[in-house]
Formats: structure tokens, sequence, C-alpha cells
């Protein structure tokens, strides 16, 4: 196989592999022995290991697309973040992430710079801003939401900065000189506004549903609608998938308290109507005349 061929299939065979580092457990499981024997080597560390909860480093100093040093504390405080470490220059699968993050981001009803903010940060320390700034005008176009430039932010760093954030989420990425790329999971984090680790989802692709879910929980539930909060009633946020998963037992609780306020709300309605019936017929409400029937 050429060198050229090898490029293009190998990083789809990469992925695969790398699969069960941050995909939830099968049913039918492997053997431990032979997943070992087709793994590559470079592949033992890579993955992403979720801890819910950490903080992450926000004195790191980063830059921004225009080149100016800036803390990663800038974009904390205020609003919950959805932050997303991808290369500019990745052939394949970083790209996929970003797709995946703004399509989701479009089926959402908030928007970025209002209700949440986006942090994308290269992973690869010989990005440049004007790489980042490169990499940032489609996807602004993309996703086409006023003040979206002031919400979704691109940065680069040094190799210990990066090195810091990287290990704080728990994402864990290798060099491969053969190809001459990096190795490395896909997925997504969203943070509180004070920093800390709130929910993980893989993959490429993220659940609008999933997503608002995630970002309503790290916002202590500032934002959304009572629908939202119904939702989170009966939806329960899985570590092992990265999903929100249906709460049964919670659901025919709800089921319950709807059938009884329907139920008396018909009772509430057949007793006005009779009062109605019963003020409009005057043989009803005086006492029979001496002679009249009853």
């Amino acid at each position: 196989m050429s060198r050229r061929r090898a490029a293009a299939v190998l990083p789809a065979l990469y992925l695969a592999l790398a699969a069960p580092a941050v995909l939830p457990a099968q049913t039918a499981r492997p053997d431990p022995g032979l997943t070992s024997m087709m793994r590559p080597a470079i592949l033992k560390d890579v993955g992403i290991e979720q801890r819910l909860g950490s903080s992450l480093p926000l004195d790191v100093i980063l830059q921004d697309e225009q080149g100016r040093p800036v803390r990663l504390g800038r974009y904390f405080g205020a609003r919950p973040v959805i932050l997303v470490l991808a290369y500019y220059n990745c052939p394949m699968l970083c790209t996929q992430v970003l797709n995946g993050l703004v399509s989701s981001m479009r089926a959402l009803s908030f928007d970025a710079g209002r209700e949440f903010e986006v942090v994308t940060l290269s992973f690869d320390p010989r990005d440049r801003p004007r790489d980042a700034a490169a990499k940032k005008e489609p996807y602004l176009r993309e996703y086409n939401r006023p003040g979206a430039a002031a919400g979704w932010h691109f940065l680069t760093g040094g190799p210990g900065s990066i090195e810091r954030v990287a290990s704080a989420v728990g994402f864990r990425f290798r060099w491969d000189n053969d190809l001459a790329q990096f190795a490395h999971a896909s997925g997504i984090f969203v943070l509180t506004p004070d920093g800390k680790l709130s929910r993980y989802f893989f993959g490429i692709e993220y659940a609008p549903r999933d997503l608002r879910l995630g970002l309503i929980e790290a916002s202590n539930r500032k934002i959304g609608n009572p629908v939202d909060q119904i939702l989170l009633y009966c939806y329960h946020y899985d570590p092992k998938v990265g999903k929100y998963g249906a709460v049964i037992m919670n659901i025919v609780r709800l089921a319950g308290v709807g059938a009884v306020l329907v139920l008396s709300t018909f009772l509430f309605v057949m007793w006005r109507r009779d009062r109605r019936r019963d003020a409009a017929d005057p043989r009803l409400t005086r006492p029979p005349r001496p002679g009249e029937a009853h």
C-alpha cells in the first residue's frame, strides 16, 4: 500500500479502533486480548477520561484569533461553556466534531454569546492565530446567528498551556510520526460558568436535546423554560454513555400527576356546568308551591 493511500485509510481505522475508548461498552464484549492485538500501540495512550466536577485551569494564558494573549477564565463567569479540543489542520476527525457541534447548535433556540459560550482550543502548538481565524470564519457563517463572533472563540496556545487544559478534561492525544498527524478521540465538554466539568458528549454528533439539557444543568437551570424543567425531571444524564436517558419512575409519577389533574379538571367543569344549569332553572332553586308537583 502506498504512503498516500495509507494516510487516507489509517485515520478511519484509528477512529474505528479508538471508539471503545470513548463509547459505551456494548452488550457483547470483545475478547480483551484480541482487542489489544488489533489496536495500534499509539491508541493505548489515546482517549477521553471523564472528570466530572473537576475544574479547568482558568489562569492558563492562550491566544485569541487576533493573536492577543487571553486568560482562559475570560470566557467564564457569566454563562455555561462548551469546550472543544480540535486542531485546525486536522484532515478528518476534528472537522467532523465541529460540524456535528454547529449542526446541534443550529437546532437550539439558545444563542452562543447570549445563553452560552463556545471555546475551541487547538491542541496542536504549531497552530497560529491566523489558523484559528481561518477556521472560525466558515463556522460562523454556517452557524449564522447574531452576535456569534463574540460568543464562539477559536484559540491557540503553547505546549504547556495545551497540556494543562487537555489533562484537566481527561483528553489524551498522541502525535503519529508515520501519518504526520495526531491520533485522538472525539467529543465535546460542557462546563459551568465557574469552569467545572459538568457534562461529556462523545462522538461526532450531539443530540440537540442532550446538548440543551446539558447547558441548562450547567447553568444551574438559569436558562430554559418550564418545559425544560419537566424534561430534566424525566431524563437523567448517564455518564457511562454521555447521554440523557429516560427515568421511567419519574415519567410514571408525572403521568400519574397529569391523570389526576385531568380528572380533577373534568370534575370541576362538570360541577360548574351543573351549577349554571341549576341557576338558570328557577324550579331547581325555589321551594315548591302548594299543589305543585315535585
